[in-house]
């Protein structure tokens, strides 16, 4: 459903976390991990090596970006995979590099 259809929220609650879910794709951190993301499922170290950082810092954004339901995770013996957390990140992701490419 195409969002200028839809009424706004008046609710200070929706906003408020409708907000804070704009602010998590202001770091380039995040973005990186998320487009490191599509289509595959990684630990925190493949992550780290395909960025070049540090597991920490990786493993911090990571905390972040669970959060706000962004990425999900499965824990397979002693390692994590995450991945995206479903259609609806690619699509805000994809969304949003093309408006500011146009």
């Amino acid at each position: 459903m195409n969002v200028t259809k839809k009424r706004l929220p008046m609710e200070d609650e929706t906003l408020y976390r409708l907000a804070e879910l704009f602010k998590v794709f202001g770091d380039p951190t995040r973005i990186r991990i998320l487009y490191t993301l599509f289509g595959q499922e990684l630990c925190v170290q493949d992550i780290a090596n395909k960025l070049s950082m540090t597991q920490s810092a990786i493993s911090h954004q990571l905390r972040i970006l669970k959060q706000m339901s962004l990425v999900k995770f499965r824990r397979d013996g002693k390692t994590i995979y995450y991945s995206l957390a479903d259609d609806h990140v690619a699509t805000i992701m994809d969304q949003g590099l093309e408006h500011v490419c146009e």
